[in-house]
């Protein structure tokens, strides 16, 4: 007995009330008003409660996961609105998707403040802001990472008739926030599901705790909805942009060959417009799968799996990963695109994370399937 207590006070995670010292306020929801522990699941509070310590590593992560996202964000959403060449179809979805992570960074002050109470300090409303503001950025962004595989696939294949304009990018983007909105309001309002605090009760997501087939139908439904969906898409539209460049190589050589002349590619710029967009792929692919995957699993397993496997510690290490690419996004898609980087780099000059750009020699480009790659992919 005093072996399992004192095992489960250094861990500072599990253990049921039974096998712990009889001290109530050592568990999870003592510090919880008692009109709100309706809402939290009786799962939670068997557990003993983190250690101050925790409390406050996890909210100094998300203390630097805010700074670092928040400006990376509102670096490309600025300099977006107040650069007139900037302001193109494309840039129209990734500035759309720093919307998306700006507003799941926004939340995280509400988390830090959570962490100093060891628990919901606005009680039920701050939890249903917490989940509301979490449903929209996440499924908005997952859905906004197709929306941009989507335009980059029809300017590589079809660079001549198939861009986007302005019009069908703005009805793309309201489509994004459209398609977020069923599953963040009907939770909201207790009609389907319901926001409900998890893990350490700081923070709050749809409640898949719950038993009865109203929540496993829900869980399979979002989890289809905001996982699955934009998932394939985005692998479909890049797996379809790097067939059309290798098949657009193939073609070159075959004509090539029956000109009788070496070749009819720049060689080693068509290779690296190949490999480019590999990467970018890649990348784009890791980041969804890396952000969402555990949460999708905690939420698989909270709802028809073993849920003695949930401890409070296991269950928020999903949250930090889902932040944390909310918080690379910018990084990878607009700040690392040359125009947007020479752009900021003229209004914050002090920012030194960004080197001196070289300016493209556009009479070099070349004028196929493979050139736009260059441009779009970068």
């Amino acid at each position: 007995m005093n072996v399992s207590y004192a095992m489960s006070t250094l861990l500072g995670v599990s253990g049921p009330k039974s096998l712990l010292a009889p001290d109530d306020d050592a568990f999870l929801g003592s510090k919880i008003d008692d009109a709100y522990m309706a809402y939290i699941h009786p799962h939670w509070t068997t557990f003993r409660a983190p250690a101050a310590y925790q409390h406050f590593l996890l909210g100094l992560i998300y203390a630097l996961i805010f700074v670092v996202g928040m400006l990376g964000n509102m670096l490309v959403i600025v300099t977006f609105f107040t650069t007139k060449s900037l302001r193109t179809p494309s840039n129209t979805f990734v500035v759309n998707l720093a919307i998306f992570d700006a507003l799941m960074m926004s939340k995280l002050p509400l988390f830090v403040l959570n962490s100093a109470v060891e628990g919901q300090i606005f009680g039920k409303i701050g939890c249903d802001i917490f989940g509301l503001v979490g449903s929209y950025s996440g499924m908005g962004a997952a859905i906004t990472n197709a929306a941009i595989a989507f335009d980059r696939y029809r300017t590589i294949a079809f660079p001549l008739d198939g861009r986007l304009g302005m019009k069908a990018a703005i009805g793309l983007v309201v489509f994004t926030w459209l398609w977020a909105t069923p599953f963040s309001i009907l939770p909201l309002f207790e009609v389907w599901n319901r926001y409900a605090p998890e893990g350490y009760l700081t923070t709050c997501s749809f409640d898949y705790m719950r038993e009865g087939k109203s929540t496993q139908l829900f869980v399979m439904t979002i989890f289809s909805w905001a996982y699955v969906c934009p998932l394939l898409m985005i692998a479909m539209f890049y797996s379809r942009i790097i067939t059309h460049v290798r098949n657009h190589e193939k073609m070159l050589k075959e004509q090539a060959k029956r000109m009788n002349v070496k070749s009819l590619s720049q060689g080693d710029n068509d290779k690296s417009a190949e490999i480019r967009i590999a990467k970018v792929a890649i990348s784009i692919v890791f980041l969804f799968i890396c952000a969402w995957t555990p949460y999708a699993l905690v939420a698989l397993i909270g709802c028809f799996g073993d849920k003695h496997m949930m401890t409070p510690t296991f269950s928020m290490f999903p949250a930090i990963a889902c932040k944390t690419v909310a918080c690379v996004d910018p990084w990878i898609y607009a700040i690392n695109h040359p125009r947007f980087r020479a752009e900021i780099q003229k209004k914050v000059p002090w920012l030194c994370i960004f080197g001196q750009e070289k300016k493209a020699d556009d009479s070099k480009s070349v004028t196929s399937g493979a050139t736009e790659v260059k441009s779009e992919t970068a």
